[in-house]
């Protein structure tokens, strides 16, 4: 009895790191899983900040193409307003960041649990934008000062005229003026 377990205690067990693989492989898979699924619900809880928006964004004029909502599905998801603002969940995938981006950094405008209060936020930007997007676009009248009357040019063919007469008696002038001294 005693060679029995002997034998069973030296024999080499090839089937034991088999299944450690596979254990540790199906560990992996449970743990990707569960980050997917951690990935999905904040993508879940983010279309659901989008749905609250609908009527705010319904409001805003078709004229105003400063915003550009939606979901960004990375590897951080991001419901986006504009350009430089979006909204994204905290570290504990409960709470809503409302964030903008700017020069110096990122900004957090709001941060809540309640959908509500980060409506009011995204409200409060969105008529904040569209005001600055107005003075933006308000042309201010330039005030000219009056303009100059360019001075008055004399006739062109007159002071040619005159320059050719001018240069004419000159040289006569210097003719006589030569003739002159070798006589």
């Amino acid at each position: 009895m005693s060679d029995v377990q002997s034998t069973a205690i030296t024999e080499p067990q090839p089937t034991r790191l088999r299944d450690a693989l596979r254990k540790a492989r199906i560990e992996a898979a449970d743990r990707t899983g569960v980050v997917v699924e951690l990935r999905d619900a904040e993508v879940a809880r983010l279309e659901i900040m989008n749905e609250a928006l609908d009527p705010l964004f319904a409001q805003v004029p078709e004229k105003v193409d400063l915003f550009d909502r939606g979901v960004s599905q990375g590897e951080t998801p991001r419901l986006w307003i504009d350009v430089v603002a979006h909204i994204l969940m905290g570290r504990d995938k409960r709470i809503y960041r409302f964030v903008q981006d700017t020069r110096f950094g990122r900004i957090v405008l709001a941060e809540s649990h309640d959908v509500p209060v980060i409506v009011d936020a995204v409200t409060d930007y969105v008529a904040r934008r569209m005001i600055e997007r107005e003075h933006a676009m308000v042309a201010t009248p330039m005030v000219e000062p009056p303009a100059e009357e360019p001075p008055k040019r004399r006739g062109g063919l007159g002071m040619f005229v005159f320059g050719f007469l001018l240069g004419a008696a000159a040289l006569f002038g210097v003719a006589l003026f030569a003739s002159l001294r070798n006589l």
